[in-house]
């Protein structure tokens, strides 16, 4: 997150964290490769064909999904459609400010849909009605309720949790319902550079004082499908190695403990 979107923090709390760091520690007690333990609420949401509430820490993100039938784009006539919206709300946090899409919630929206999108989550042939002419048109909406620190995190797996759980009203279309043709599930992992340190899911507090944030998604066959760097900070190319291989590993504990992949 950007210098003017999260604040800035008093140095004797920014020497502190720096100072823990060195001993191995952060402020919560974990060590610097661990995430923090998410919990997920699904079907949070009884009206939408889907839902998941996601917590990491306190920040919060609620996940919608809306189906509808609709024309497809006319470069993939045998496709269904998959479009993906993160709001930010000013209850959230004290800068979001409510109007159009800031830059920040179009970048969330962009990478988690791209780790969906990339790592072939849905089969898109399988929502097509009529080719060429109707598909289903699967929404996701995310909302974020509460920020304290890697939103991208927290939106991927919200998305995801409420796409598992979605079902395709066919009864609107004189068909059957069926559940929304879901695998191959993605799961980012966010870390940040403070000093030489590569934290992984930073609190709020650690993204204030970061140079630089490297998000990478994989899926369970341990392929990466999504990249994406924040911050004007740089990476060497040990550190992207290394971020590639922590993503690759807790990608595959978190599918284990959490989503039950």
């Amino acid at each position: 997150m950007p210098r003017d979107e999260v604040g800035i923090l008093s140095e004797i709390k920014k020497n502190y964290i720096i100072r823990k760091l060195e001993e191995g520690k952060r402020g919560d007690g974990r060590s610097v490769d661990s995430f923090r333990e998410p919990i997920i609420q699904t079907n949070y949401v009884p009206r939408a064909a889907g839902s998941a509430m996601v917590s990491l820490g306190k920040t919060r993100v609620l996940a919608g999904i809306k189906i509808e039938l609709g024309e497809p784009f006319p470069d993939t006539p045998n496709q269904g459609v998959l479009t993906t919206n993160v709001e930010m709300l000013p209850m959230a946090f004290p800068t979001f400010e409510a109007g159009p899409p800031s830059e920040i919630s179009i970048e969330l929206a962009r990478v988690v849909d791209r780790g969906i999108r990339e790592g072939k989550t849905m089969d898109l042939q399988k929502l097509v009605v009529e080719p060429g002419k109707k598909v289903w048109i699967v929404f996701i909406d995310i909302d974020v309720l509460d920020y304290d620190g890697n939103l991208i995190d927290a939106c991927t797996l919200a998305a995801v949790s409420a796409l598992r759980t979605s079902v395709v009203p066919g009864s609107t279309a004189e068909l059957k319902d069926f559940a929304l043709p879901v695998d191959n599930i993605p799961v980012s992992v966010t870390m940040v550079k403070i000093g030489d340190k590569m934290v992984v899911d930073p609190n709020l507090e650690e993204e204030q004082i970061s140079s630089g944030r490297i998000t990478v998604t994989t899926t369970q066959d341990g392929h990466v499908r999504a990249m994406q760097k924040g911050n004007i900070g740089y990476f060497t190319w040990d550190e992207i190695s290394s971020a590639i291989t922590t993503s690759q590993r807790l990608g595959k504990e978190i599918r284990e403990k959490y989503l039950k992949v």
